[in-house]
């Protein structure tokens, strides 16, 4: 059996390699597109948030096999220059998909999430990447909170 080996020095079979990297993709049909659904995000969702970032999640049920369907939102109000916005976007998406692992493994249910930034400042990747494991953490323990109830 061919053996891989990843960016970290690991070695996995082929197999558990492709299953690894999988497991951090964000296809299409991941994201959060339909304008009804992020209506009603908004309308009857509930808030987290580990600032500057703001999670509203709202349990849902959707038509294809996904379990989390993702949107990410950057200020107008704070940040003028689309080219700013776009550069938040992107860190806000990728620290998502590096860390939705957790999430996907420890959840039941269907979930639609709206990230928001707050902050007025630039963000660093690595500040973004940690408030984001905050920010997921936080939800992991209201979600079991909220089934066990």
């Amino acid at each position: 059996m061919k053996q891989l080996m990843n960016p970290f020095g690991a070695l996995y079979s082929q197999t558990d390699f492709l299953l690894l990297i999988m497991a951090f993709t964000f296809p299409k049909n991941e994201k959060l597109k339909s304008r009804k659904l992020i209506e009603t995000l908004f309308e009857e969702g509930k808030s987290i948030t580990n600032f500057p970032l703001k999670l509203i999640y709202l349990k849902t049920d959707f038509e294809d096999s996904s379990k989390i369907k993702a949107g990410v939102i950057a200020p107008k109000k704070n940040f003028k220059k689309a080219v700013q916005r776009n550069r938040i976007k992107r860190l806000l998406r990728e620290s998502y998909r590096l860390n939705k692992p957790s999430i996907f493994n420890n959840i039941e249910g269907n979930f639609a999430f709206m990230i928001l930034y707050l902050g007025r400042e630039m963000p660093t990747y690595s500040a973004v990447n940690e408030k984001m494991l905050g920010l997921l953490e936080k939800f992991q323990e209201k979600n079991l909170h909220e089934k066990s109830l």
